[in-house]
């Protein structure tokens, strides 16, 4: 191992290489890991000739206790070092702390003196007088008042000096503005400190210095009033500026040129922060100006150079540019309203945005916030707003009334939830709600924007007129049909019908004026020509139109387009209108709405049913019934009508009694007089009824119940068994009530059905009591009674109306039984049984109508009763 050692020194290489050295630093590294340490020893202990050999060589452990034992030696002394550095630390720690000891109780007697201290001249304040610690009462604490009213009394003192130098600064300016003309002391005030609080002093020593002028300075003030007079002062070193002042300066002229410079500089001040948005310089400066002169320059400033204003300024004026597509719908009162004008919609909402952020702005730049946000409001409502409004509704006018009332009510409609956005989102109070003035000056601004168009009754005149022409234009061709219909010339329909004539003739000239007006925009009387299926005519063509019979019939589809068109009409009238002319609006829309769908449409209607029913009772013709189906839609809009006035109309009347009862009695009042003419027209349609069937049954032949012999060797007559007359009749019947089916329905039906059997009955009962009737005959009467039984039994008839039929079935029976048939039948006979059953005398009449009456067995029945 020597050998080697030596060998190894010689060649200035060692068999085993030495061991890595290292300090206390490498173990304080915060990335030091025992591991790698670990591994870093052993790799540097193997030869690096053995590490790669290709060849596994035998493991020689020599390496590593070497480089092991070197590592081993090296932290010993290390770990020496460490103890060494240890105990100086440690020892240094005790030091400073009997330092830190010593220190505390040095300054613990400290504070304790200190304490002390101001608790001995704490009882010399309060006890002057040397009191052991109460007044001369007795009260402990109150000798502690002496020091309040020494701070009182040097608080005022302090007032006192600064009133005194502010009142020697007033003295020194006004010489040097009386003396000199100049106020050199005031701007190098601002020029030397201009600092908010400074300004503010100017500008109240500048307001105070106004004020003095006024009384030191009369004559500076006569030329302001149109006064040349120098009330008995001489004219000063020469010198005069038209008006003789004191000293001969214009002191209000260089006091207010002063104010003026002074404002101007806080005014771009303001406009420079704001573009800063320096919202403390801003509010300084307007706090300055508000004391200066109320604020209203800088509000002015704010609210009039805005850049809102200065961009929509050049837009505002702009023609409205809608396409013609939407004005048509505008204008088209059976389509959907398609809203707010496009520009007036983008206004709005730039607007909504615009108010939200510059609120915030206004919060932090003004000390009167509240009062700037209502001066802002109103600028955007009567300037932007208005401008903008009056440019769509006069382009509105000018396409017609309907467009006009949509475009109004949309404008109201959306500029409305402009103001109820604004008042949830709280402007300057958000997130809050607004306050109440600015709540008041939105809703106040909203209603002067529409004032010009709902003031008085020019509003509801204009939502009248534009239904007043849709419903002429309507009912055009029906009112041209009636009024050419030929009318009764006599009876006492004439009377009634008189009132419809001359609503027709005035509904068909006002529409045929009001078409040749010149104030009729060429939309308009397009839409007016296309509601009532016209084609543009000439003057000369106007009177005569081709109308058909069915533009003279009724319509429930136009019922509902008028119901339709005045319910839009109402709607708006409910949300443009005040609460309180509700009742008197929608009583205007009722009269319109009786007259046009009640007079005009529904009872001439009726008339002309009536005229034809009335025409026809004394016809020689079979009466033509075909006037009963227009009676359905009649009612049925009668119907509609009603229940759209008592459901909508009249309810938004209850806050006005008056009102209300007034139009409960004009609808009564129509409803009735529609019903009167509807029941006159049934009545007479009953007495045409029965008066044709007495002419068929004035036409049975006398043999037509005493068939000859020969007749019967007829089979055809045998199979039928049935007169012609019946069957005549009984087809007449079966028509008649298809028609009565189709004009009216459930009770009505009932009664009308009911009444004219009854009726029928009654002309049968008459009837066969005048005809012979021999046996062959009876079975033809029994086959009669029976159809006409079936044919009434097919109306819908009540119990009463059916029990009352069947009786004619009986009368069959008397022409056929024997006479101990008939003797039982004549036991039967019940009191007050009239209508309903067969009575004495009615047996007798038909039974002596029998061929075999003069027979033993008939007579004995007879001689019974």
């Amino acid at each position: 191992m020597s050998s080697l050692n030596s060998g190894a020194g010689g060649s200035a290489r060692t068999l085993f290489p030495k061991g890595p050295s290292f300090t206390l630093e490498n173990f304080s590294n915060k990335d030091f890991i025992v591991r790698d340490f670990i591994e870093d020893l052993s790799e540097s202990a193997v030869p690096a000739n053995r590490r790669s050999g290709p060849a596994q060589q035998a493991f020689d452990p020599k390496p590593l206790i070497r480089t092991f034992e070197n590592a081993l030696s090296q932290l010993g002394s290390l770990s020496e070092e460490l103890g060494e550095k240890e105990t100086d630390l440690l020892t240094s720690v005790r030091r400073a702390e009997i330092q830190h000891d010593q220190t505390l109780d040095t300054l613990g007697r400290k504070l304790d003196e200190t304490i002390d201290s101001f608790q001995d001249l704490d009882l010399q304040i309060n006890q002057p007088n040397g009191a052991n610690g109460s007044d001369r009462h007795g009260r402990p604490d109150a000798g502690g008042l002496v020091a309040v009213q020494i701070g009182e009394r040097l608080e005022e003192l302090d007032k006192q000096r600064r009133r005194a130098q502010d009142a020697n600064f007033l003295i020194q300016c006004w010489s040097e503005v009386s003396e000199a003309g100049e106020l050199t002391s005031l701007e190098e005030m601002i020029r030397r400190q201009g600092s908010g609080d400074n300004k503010v002093r100017c500008a109240i020593i500048a307001r105070q210095l106004m004020k003095m002028s006024q009384r030191l300075d009369p004559n500076s003030w006569a030329q302001a009033n149109g006064l040349k007079k120098t009330n008995g002062l001489k004219k000063t070193n020469g010198v005069t500026n038209g008006v003789i002042g004191y000293r001969g300066h214009n002191t209000r002229e260089l006091i207010e040129k002063f104010s003026e410079t002074l404002e101007k500089d806080l005014l771009k001040q303001f406009d420079e922060s704001y573009r800063r948005q320096n919202f403390d310089d801003m509010l300084e400066c307007a706090k300055v100006l508000h004391d200066f002169n109320g604020g209203s320059s800088v509000v002015a400033l704010f609210v009039n150079q805005h850049q809102f204003f200065i961009d929509r300024n050049q837009l505002i004026t702009e023609e409205v540019t809608t396409d013609n597509e939407t004005w048509e719908r505008l204008a088209d009162p059976d389509s959907d309203p398609p809203g707010v004008e496009p520009s007036l919609q983008s206004l709005v909402d730039e607007i909504r945005v615009v108010m939200q952020d510059e609120s915030f702005i206004i919060r932090r730049a003004f000390p009167y916030y509240e009062l700037v946000l209502i001066k802002f409001i109103q600028r955007i409502f009567q300037q932007s707003i208005q401008q903008r409004l009056e440019l769509v509704l006069e382009k509105a006018d000018t396409i017609s009334s309907l467009a006009f009332l949509r475009s109004m009510h949309a404008a109201r409609s959306y500029i409305n939830n402009l103001v109820e956005d604004l008042k949830a989102h709280g402007l300057t109070e958000h997130p809050e709600a607004c306050s109440a003035q600015t709540a008041l000056s939105l809703d106040q601004q909203l209603d002067e924007l529409f004032v010009p168009y709902l003031v008085g009754n020019a509003y509801i005149e204009r939502e009248r007129k534009s239904l007043e022409e849709l419903y002429s234009s309507l009912l055009f061709k029906f009112t041209i049909y009636h009024s050419r219909r030929k009318k009764v010339p006599t009876g006492f329909m004439a009377s009634l019908t008189q009132q419809g004539t001359q609503l027709l003739s005035s509904a068909k000239d006002a529409y045929i004026n009001r078409l040749d007006s010149s104030e009729l925009t060429p939309t308009q009387k397009a839409m007016m020509l296309r509601v009532a299926g016209l084609r543009d005519q000439d003057d000369n063509a106007k009177n005569e139109i081709e109308v058909t019979d069915e533009d003279g019939i009724l319509s429930i589809p136009n019922a509902k387009r008028m119901l339709k068109w005045l319910a839009e009409g109402v709607r708006r009238a409910l949300e443009l209108g005040s609460g309180s002319d509700t009742p008197k609006d929608v009583s205007a829309l009722l009269n319109l709405l009786l007259t046009s769908m009640g007079q005009v449409y529904v009872e001439t209607a009726l008339d002309a049913a009536a005229d034809l029913a009335l025409s026809q009772e004394t016809i020689k013709t079979e009466p033509n019934l075909q006037y009963l189906p227009s009676l359905q839609p009649a009612i049925t809009i009668t119907n509609i009508m009603s229940r759209f006035i008592n459901t909508v109309l009249i309810k938004l009347a209850e806050s006005n009694t008056t009102v209300r009862r007034n139009m409960e009695s004009q609808t009564k009042s129509g409803v009735q007089r529609i019903e009167a003419k509807t029941n006159d027209i049934i009545r007479s349609t009953i007495t045409v009824i029965v008066n044709w069937v007495t002419k068929l049954l004035a036409t049975q032949k006398k043999v037509d119940f005493r068939p000859k012999d020969s007749d019967l060797l007829d089979g055809s007559y045998l199979e039928s068994m049935q007169t012609t007359t019946c069957l005549t009749i009984c087809t007449f019947l079966n028509k008649t009530a298809g028609l009565a089916a189709q004009a009216i329905d459930g009770q009505n039906l009932e009664t009308f059905s009911g009444e004219l059997s009854f009726r029928i009955r009654d002309l049968l009962f008459e009837h066969f009591k005048k005809f012979q009737v021999n046996a062959t005959g009876g079975l033809m009467v029994t086959k009669d009674l029976s159809k006409y039984v079936s044919t009434l039994k097919d109306w819908p008839l009540t119990k009463e109306a059916e029990a009352s039929v069947e009786v004619l079935g009986e009368i069959g029976n008397l022409f056929i039984i024997g006479p101990e048939a008939l003797r039982e039948r004549s036991r039967n006979f019940q009191p007050g049984g009239a209508g309903k059953k067969l009575q004495k005398s009615d047996f007798r009449a038909f039974v002596v109508k029998r061929d075999d009456a003069s027979s033993v067995g008939i007579q004995s029945v007879l001689a019974g009763l």
